[in-house]
């Protein structure tokens, strides 16, 4: 009997992923409201470095990405009110302001509430903005973007790319440059290939914070999954490099036999000691490799800017 209080798309990622070898768990479900919070922390942390290189490039090179795209209309994936999002805001603000005209931003968001929240907040922000937030999946089969009457700026913002695994990043980008029309751009910022020790690092910080946003996850199956036996304490976070698929990939690791009982599968889950669940994937680029995909998908590379460090990029494609 399913628990009438257990989270069905969490229930349905736990029986298709638990019982695999070895287990796994879609990176969604980190970002529960703890997680989202420790995520934040982790941003600030010394050792990760992705979101400071990423708003440095934005800061630089917003008005350029305005002026080249003339966009009347950006689609960010995933809704934001971060400063990378606002920096974009405030140069495509700018523009449309010079050309006399009216600019629209569309959060696309899985989360209502996280969706209502952003168009309240930016909609008091700017003013002179149209907001219009979109409910949706934007990595579902089938992707739709709002229409314009200028060009649209699809923006993929964070490095979020890298959680996409091979064949599900080469999906995204086919079904991106399907939803686009010709003229369209796509924004995207995307991790590079580094010394291993400093990737290793942005994911294993020296507080723990990563450790427990990592670890959070079994906070989010215990309540998600009405689950008994199942317990943060039992699991240690390892962060390792992947160098032959060129990613990051976060693991729990059972410190002693794991019996639990999954109440929204009516099902009993073992983990040896010493197993692994795999939690997340972070993939690296060489900036040639990430232009060739996005080239094969119909989205040619524009332009390219990076950081003084050639730590992280931010790429502009043109449909």
């Amino acid at each position: 009997m399913t628990s009438t209080t257990a989270n069905p798309a969490l229930a349905a990622d736990a029986a298709e992923g638990l019982w695999q070898t070895p287990p796994v768990l879609p990176t969604k479900w980190l970002y529960d409201e703890r997680g989202s919070k420790l995520f934040d922390e982790i941003t600030f942390l010394p050792e990760y470095y992705p979101t400071r290189r990423e708003t440095a490039i934005l800061a630089a090179h917003a008005a350029d990405i305005a002026s080249t795209t003339d966009a009347t209309m950006m689609v960010e994936l995933g809704s934001g009110t971060s400063t990378k999002t606002r920096l974009l805001l405030d140069a495509f603000a700018a523009h449309a302001a010079e050309r006399g005209r009216e600019f629209t931003y569309v959060p696309v968001d899985v989360s209502a509430e996280m969706l209502a929240g952003t168009a309240e907040i930016l909609a008091a922000d700017y003013p002179s903005l149209t907001i219009e937030p979109v409910l949706a999946d934007f990595t579902a089969p089938g992707l739709q973007l709002p229409q314009s009457d200028g060009p649209r700026l699809a923006a993929f913002l964070g490095g979020t790319i890298g959680n996409f695994d091979d064949p599900a990043r080469d999906d995204f980008f086919t079904a991106l440059s399907e939803a686009l029309s010709p003229g369209d751009y796509f924004l995207l910022g995307a991790d590079r290939i580094k010394d291993t020790g400093r990737l290793v690092a942005a994911y294993d910080d020296k507080a723990g914070v990563t450790a427990d946003f990592n670890r959070n996850m079994i906070e989010v199956l215990r309540r998600g999954l009405d689950a008994s036996g199942l317990f943060v304490d039992d699991f240690d976070h390892i962060a390792r490099w992947n160098p032959k698929l060129h990613r990051i990939e976060m693991w729990l690791r059972a410190r002693r036999p794991v019996n639990a009982h999954l109440g929204a599968l009516d099902r009993e889950w073992q983990l040896p000691e010493g197993a692994e669940i795999l939690t997340e994937i972070s993939t690296k680029f060489a900036p040639e490799q990430l232009a060739a995909e996005l080239s094969d998908a119909g989205l040619p590379v524009v332009e390219t800017w990076s950081d003084p460090a050639g730590d992280f990029q931010v790429t502009l494609s043109r449909r």
